[in-house]
């Protein structure tokens, strides 16, 4: 018999366990740039990791889900946490910053097994509007937990302990989801779809579609490229890093437990542009000013891009529904892929910028700062694009909508 609060409990913590390894491994990069001698591009590509194997295995997980089933996705994904965070503890074992990197990668494929896994999994479980709302309280834990991965790894580094132990903290809900799931019986795959892989690919190279797809690439580098390295440019503004990110993952928890409502009212593609204007603002202020003002910033900066990811997806659910449930896997998974192509992109830039901050005459926290505002400054260009972009996309579905 299926134990459906079990099964669901056991799927917010294997979402809380992506969320710390977000939250946990964004807090520590100050630390392994120190103790491994790494360069701004190096953490990038070490950040890219968990995005490439984030898509790669949800995916990968999403076209097999109905022939595996839920359950050996989530051993894979238990597999793929336990090992990638003994990896990242002892990454010595493959040379240091090759460890990294491959710890990283481990750590993405078992955060994207969670995501092919869970999802389908809980819409096979429950119906309708029940289901709706268990989606919605499922993805909550994504921000809840980096909300508690942020103030965790703050307390332990202000403590003076090292990055290690605050990686073994990563371990705890991977046990918990793993004790949860244990001899469970999991709901059978739904067969609706299955059979219809060649319809959704046609409704894929619609005009629609392929609008969507690359806004989706620059709506997720705008949210995920300033939270992955807040720690890194923020550290010398005189603003806590960790609490900025844990102030941002708090306020777009509860702003997407009230989603419904403000999407009713403003319909997707109205709160697609507003999200874009707020991220612009948030993103300019987090460039241009520092201390008390930068938790101004990150009030701006998370109404900007709470909305984002769950409207992107639900407006390629509603609007082009014949992608199916492939589609939406293809336009999380390129939110992903292009979140890992940017990460090394603006390591570079950091590097570059402190080099000419340096010929400037700056030196020391001086230097740090306005190399990581000026960094910042240059990712402004993505939210105003997307500002265009939504603007074009609000006109168009108002004239598809009145014809």
């Amino acid at each position: 018999m299926v134990n459906d609060k079990r099964l669901f409990l056991g799927s917010c913590f294997a979402l809380i366990t992506t969320a710390f390894s977000f939250s946990i491994r964004a807090g520590i990069l100050p630390q392994l740039a120190t103790d491994f001698n790494l360069s701004g591009e190096e953490l990038g590509f070490i950040n890219s990791m968990w995005f490439v194997g984030f898509p790669v295995a949800m995916i990968i997980g999403g076209l097999v889900y109905h022939t595996v089933g839920p359950k050996k996705i989530m051993m894979i994904a238990f597999v793929s946490h336990t090992l990638g965070i003994l990896l990242t503890i002892y990454p010595q074992i493959l040379g240091g910053y090759t460890g990294l990197l491959v710890s990283t990668f481990l750590i993405g494929i078992g955060n994207g097994c969670t995501e092919a896994a869970c999802n389908p999994m809980i819409a096979d479980t429950y119906q309708g509007a029940t289901m709706s709302k268990m989606l919605n309280r499922f993805h909550m834990w994504f921000p809840g937990g980096i909300v508690i991965g942020s103030l965790l790894s703050k307390f332990m580094t202000d403590a003076n302990m090292g990055w290690e132990a605050q990686i073994w903290l990563i371990m705890i809900p991977t046990l918990i989801y793993a004790y949860l799931f244990w001899g469970q019986e999991f709901p059978k795959p739904k067969v609706e779809g299955v059979k219809s892989i060649g319809e959704n690919l046609k409704a894929m190279i619609s005009p629609l579609f392929i609008f969507m797809f690359i806004c989706m690439a620059i709506t997720a580098i705008t949210e995920f490229g300033p939270q992955q390295w807040t720690g890194l440019i923020m550290s010398k503004s005189g603003a806590s890093p960790m609490l900025i990110l844990a102030l941002v993952t708090g306020l777009m928890a509860v702003i997407r437990f009230f989603a419904g409502s403000i999407v009713a009212k403003f319909d997707q593609t109205g709160v697609l542009l507003g999200s874009a204007v707020l991220a612009t603002i948030g993103i300019y202020l987090f460039s241009t000013q520092t201390g008390a003002m930068a938790y101004v910033a990150a009030v701006f900066f998370a109404m900007g891009v709470a909305l984002f990811w769950p409207n992107m997806v639900g407006f390629v659910a509603e609007k082009v529904p014949l992608s199916g449930a492939l589609g939406m896997s293809v336009i999380g998974g390129i939110g992903m892929f292009s979140t890992a192509i940017f990460q090394p992109i603006i390591g570079r830039w950091i590097d570059t910028a402190k080099i000419e901050q340096t010929a400037l005459g700056l030196t020391g926290d001086e230097m740090e700062l306005a190399a990581g505002q000026s960094t910042l400054g240059t990712m402004l260009t993505f939210p105003l694009i997307l500002v265009v972009a939504f603007t074009i996309l609000f006109f168009w579905q108002k004239k598809a909508k009145a014809a």
